[in-house]
């Protein structure tokens, strides 16, 4: 396995910090501090960067760079499951839950949307409480509502 390696991309909500190696992207998380790439990153980082642009600028509302999230069976299922939330709509942690097929894991889903460690590209930004409430968000609630209002297909200048 070769080893981890990072870039950094500046965006509206703070440091990208994307990490991966030939075998996917294992996590993007955001930061508060300004970091710079100092070299030219080699794939699929490069690609991932470029794509987080486009998808900052307007120009992108899905992804297809090579994911490899680190973690358990069940965190991986929960993570697949976030993809299918199209751009743009939101759906609640207990209509996730149902479609991952048991509504007594509400709590064990909405843990590991906590632990979600691929930041935009698997969307758990799109999960909200069951009365439309902005819920939990490891990156701040003030992103997550960023997010959805960058995602929002009306336009509309701010829906909370």
């Amino acid at each position: 396995m070769n080893e981890y390696k990072s870039a950094f991309l500046k965006t509206p909500l703070g440091t990208a910090k994307i990490t991966g190696n030939e075998d996917g992207i294992v996590e993007i998380s955001v930061l508060d501090e300004e970091y710079a790439t100092t070299e030219d990153p080699e794939e699929p980082l490069r690609s991932c960067m470029s794509q987080l642009e486009a998808y900052f600028n307007g120009q992108r509302k899905s992804f297809s760079v090579k994911l490899n999230p680190l973690g358990t069976d069940f965190q991986k299922r929960v993570w697949a499951e976030l993809q299918n939330i199209p751009f743009g709509k939101r759906i609640s942690y207990m209509e996730q839950t149902l479609r991952l097929g048991d509504e007594k894991a509400i709590r064990a889903v909405a843990s590991a949307n906590g632990k979600n460690p691929i930041w935009i590209i698997i969307p758990c930004h799109r999960v909200v409480g069951s009365d439309g409430s902005l819920t939990g968000y490891a990156g701040g609630l003030w992103r997550k509502k960023w997010l959805l209002e960058h995602e929002s297909p009306s336009g509309q200048t701010s829906l909370f």
